[in-house]
């Protein structure tokens, strides 16, 4: 997320209230999670497991709850809390707006869209020329969407991140800043949910198609000319390259890559990052043939134990 204008270290640590390391006038972009960090970035780190990730990351300004040396170009901001205070950050430059209409004053629609009844469309969101939002399709804000978009009943784009840190009392939330991104020609099924990003984007590529009650988490990047059947759920982080086909009930774990025209089979379970032009099936997903002759080797295993029980009965008599 990039701020409206740059702003200066200084006038950073005075918005969170933490002391900095660094030029005062050292200039700060925007910020974002590590894995989209830009120089002119704040990334955020609190625990040791990850310091030296963040430091050398492309981000210059590191938040931080360690007394550590600065890096040669980059500036730091100490803090007790960085959980807490980029949350803190993520309040002050992208707050919650409540809306006053089902479809908002600020947002942005072209020519021959169609907005169906009950229709919620957030602030600032932007949708572009000869789209069809179906029925009670909701649409949080800064939401863009393209051209010949179709979006079917019940989808929900824009939900909160599922992102947690544990506390004594229980699980306080980071706090969700980021946009849902929409390009050209997708259709986008019934009853289907994407998140936002918690600082960027979650993204889903031009010409990709989504069936019905498929959930894609927060940073995910989706590729062009992809297939997604239903029930399918990808985790946070996730880049799915293009024209990739993932069929129903598929589940990922979060921060892998799916290469360029993989095939993922019904109900497999994507536990790493997969190659592109292979197809996957099983939980763990592997190459499809040969989990294929896993199986057929199963099925094989009573009748080979039912031989060398006759075998070790021919050697006794």
């Amino acid at each position: 997320m990039k701020f409206p204008r740059i702003h200066t270290l200084k006038e950073i640590s005075e918005i969170i209230g933490c002391r900095f390391i660094g030029a005062d006038d050292f200039a700060v972009h925007g910020m974002n999670e590590i894995h989209v960090v830009e120089p002119g970035d704040i990334v955020f780190v609190d625990h040791p497991k990850y310091y030296d990730k963040a430091l050398q990351s492309a981000a210059t300004i590191v938040l931080i709850n360690k007394d550590v040396e600065c890096p040669d170009g980059k500036a730091l901001l100490v803090s007790d809390d960085p959980f807490r205070d980029f949350n803190k950050l993520t309040n002050h430059f992208r707050p919650f707006r409540a809306s006053r209409a089902s479809v908002s004053e600020s947002a942005i629609i072209g020519e021959g869209t169609i907005i169906q009844p009950n229709v919620f469309v957030g602030n600032h969101v932007t949708i572009g020329k000869n789209c069809v939002i179906h029925a009670n399709v909701a649409i949080y804000d800064h939401a863009v969407i393209g051209d010949n978009v179709t979006i079917h009943s019940g989808a929900v784009l824009g939900a909160d991140a599922f992102y947690y840190k544990k506390r004594p009392e229980g699980f306080d939330q980071l706090k969700s800043g980021g946009r849902v991104v929409i390009e050209d020609n997708v259709h986008i099924g019934a009853l289907c949910t994407i998140d936002r990003g918690v600082t960027g984007d979650t993204t889903i590529g031009a010409g990709s198609k989504i069936d019905n009650q498929v959930h894609v988490a927060h940073d995910t990047v989706i590729g062009k000319k992809c297939l997604i059947a239903a029930q399918t759920g990808i985790a946070g982080c996730v880049v799915i390259e293009d024209e990739v086909t993932i069929w129903g009930q598929v589940g990922t774990t979060s921060g892998i890559t799916i290469g360029e025209k993989a095939v993922i089979l019904a109900q497999s379970g994507v536990g790493k990052s997969l190659e592109g032009g292979k197809s996957y099936f099983g939980s763990p997903a592997e190459d499809a043939r040969e989990k294929m002759k896993q199986l057929t080797n199963l099925k094989r295993i009573p009748d080979i134990l039912e031989k060398l029980s006759d075998l070790k009965n021919d050697k006794s008599l």
